[in-house]
């Protein structure tokens, strides 16, 4: 992916506070993140069944601005300026998001973050939280890496966002409480979905407006919705695969999603509620 442009300011760094007062590490990392990824729990509920307790509100400190910080900043300055042309077009303001770095864990508006729940959007307060030592993991565990698999990691998120604005976060939020488990897991499964489309919508926009993409980077970013599909989490956590237990969408789906975003580019042809 090339990289163009100043990047967005729009990123709380507190990597070097700590922010919190414990951390997963080994086995339990491993599982609580596979967890995360096929149930969709809160990461707060996660940890507070792993470890417990909470923690403490991390103070952001002065942002160190490395590669991994010049990364993010990149992508989500790339993010902005497509969606902000997107909503304009459609007659509404973009607001933009915040992107948390962070390492360990920290809070969110949602309950907790930690590295073991991997990437996550909290719409309490439109902010991304982000452990980049998950970009290792999607790499070195589901040998899906490449900056474009983790562009679109990030993309992934942002399109979150893009949902909640558009109020479709509420919607799904509002029907929790009226489902099923398994009712509910099949909404969350199209909300992800969505996101991946709107992933795909971002790439197709940015190729057109900077041509960022190199070869290969379209591949890595289908590789990286492949590896993390539910089917395939189950399948290599080594439990049997359970449909109604699915909350992100099979590899297939995932990558069937983010392709057609990338291929139309528009906005409108993301219902996935309605497929």
């Amino acid at each position: 992916m090339r990289w163009l442009g100043n990047g967005s300011g729009n990123i709380e760094d507190r990597r070097s506070g700590g922010g919190g007062k414990f951390a997963l590490g080994g086995g339990a990392a491993v599982i609580a993140l596979i967890l995360g990824l096929i149930f969709g729990k809160d990461p707060g509920q996660i940890m507070e069944q792993i470890q417990g307790s909470g923690t403490e509100q991390a103070e952001a400190s002065a942002p160190v601005i490395d590669k991994e910080y010049q990364f993010v900043s990149q992508v989500l300055g790339y993010t902005e300026e497509v969606w902000t042309e997107i909503f304009r077009e459609n007659g509404s303001a973009y607001e933009k998001p915040t992107v948390v770095l962070f390492r360990n864990s920290t809070q969110a508006a949602c309950g907790f973050a930690s590295s073991a729940t991997g990437p996550f959007y909290c719409p309490a307060d439109s902010k991304v939280y982000l452990d980049y030592s998950f970009f290792n993991e999607l790499s070195e565990r589901f040998g899906a890496g490449g900056d474009f698999a983790n562009a679109y990691v990030i993309a992934h998120e942002v399109g979150h966002h893009v949902q909640h604005l558009m109020g479709t976060t509420d919607k799904v939020d509002a029907l929790r409480s009226r489902l099923s488990e398994t009712e509910y897991n099949k909404l969350s499964v199209k909300l992800e979905l969505q996101a991946d489309f709107y992933a795909g919508v971002w790439a197709h926009h940015a190729q057109q407006k900077w041509n960022i993409l190199e070869a290969g980077d379209i591949e890595e970013a289908l590789n990286a919705a492949n590896a993390i599909g539910d089917d395939r989490l189950q399948k290599q956590s080594g439990g049997q695969v359970t449909p109604d237990s699915f909350t992100h969408g099979t590899s297939a789906q995932r990558v069937y999603w983010f392709r057609k975003g990338f291929e139309t580019g528009d906005i409108k042809q993301g219902d996935t509620f309605r497929e």
